[in-house]
């Protein structure tokens, strides 16, 4: 998969780094993949990826656009922690059929199969967006973006934060999110009938109510206003409809 790179965290403080920056629990290394994300301080979505565990030191997999910018924000938070970070030369393949060995779950979701850290890349040729449409489960640099908040994006359902392992940067708003306020928007799973353009703006009576993102087999990704998101709603040509 070339649209992936794959850092490498070591030192004696590698995982106590990560540990006060993610926001899931490193801990749980010893038990496969961990997905988590590093946020703004002010909650906001800078960058999702897997950890997996590689002796003594840490992986991380993560979208290729953002590699260089997270390797260098990483470094600025690690002051006179004893961790480097580095670029690996390492691949990622991933499936959905039966694993290989040394292949670790995806923790997402059971459909998103297996993830394969090495020397060579690739995958089994399934219909990520399909899979990725039928379960909710949002992508870097489609429906993810600087202005996500992950509970909105699902990363609670998604195995990606936990809210028992302590502060971690953003910590602050996303456990006000979760405890002190009802979520009124998000990203759902839609019905749509034709298709638009990914980002096309969602409007119900003529006002907007969210936008639409991937689309596969007569349904979609769509982040809804869920007060608004009602009746009859549509996509530029797209017809869109969605039960809470």
């Amino acid at each position: 998969m070339s649209d992936r790179r794959i850092l490498r965290l070591s030192g004696s403080d590698a995982k106590s780094f990560l540990q006060g920056l993610v926001t899931n629990n490193v801990d749980r290394l010893g038990d496969g993949l961990v997905y988590a994300a590093l946020l703004t301080p002010q909650g906001k979505y800078i960058a999702d990826f897997f950890l997996a565990a590689d002796g003594d030191a840490v992986l991380l997999d993560v979208e290729a656009s953002l590699a260089e910018g997270l390797l260098k924000r990483l470094n600025m938070y690690r002051l006179r922690a004893d961790v480097q970070v580095e670029m690996t030369e390492l691949q990622v393949r991933r499936g959905t059929g039966a694993a290989p060995e040394g292949a670790l779950a995806d923790p997402r979701h059971p459909a998103m199969g297996w993830r394969l850290y090495g020397t060579e890349g690739g995958d089994d040729g399934s219909d990520w967006d399909a899979i990725r449409v039928a379960h909710c489960i949002p992508e870097t640099g489609v429906e993810l973006g600087p202005d996500s908040y992950i509970l909105e994006a699902g990363f609670e359902d998604l195995n990606g934060v936990d809210f028992r392992k302590g502060c971690y940067v953003g910590q602050e708003v996303t456990a006000r999110m979760k405890h002190k306020t009802e979520l009124r928007k998000g990203f759902r799973t839609v019905e749509v009938e034709g298709s638009a353009p990914v980002g096309t703006e969602i409007t119900a009576g003529g006002k907007p109510v969210g936008t639409l993102f991937t689309q596969s087999g007569g349904k979609g990704i769509a982040y809804l206003r869920f007060d608004r998101a009602k009746g009859e709603m549509q996509a530029g040509d797209a017809r869109v409809a969605w039960q809470p």
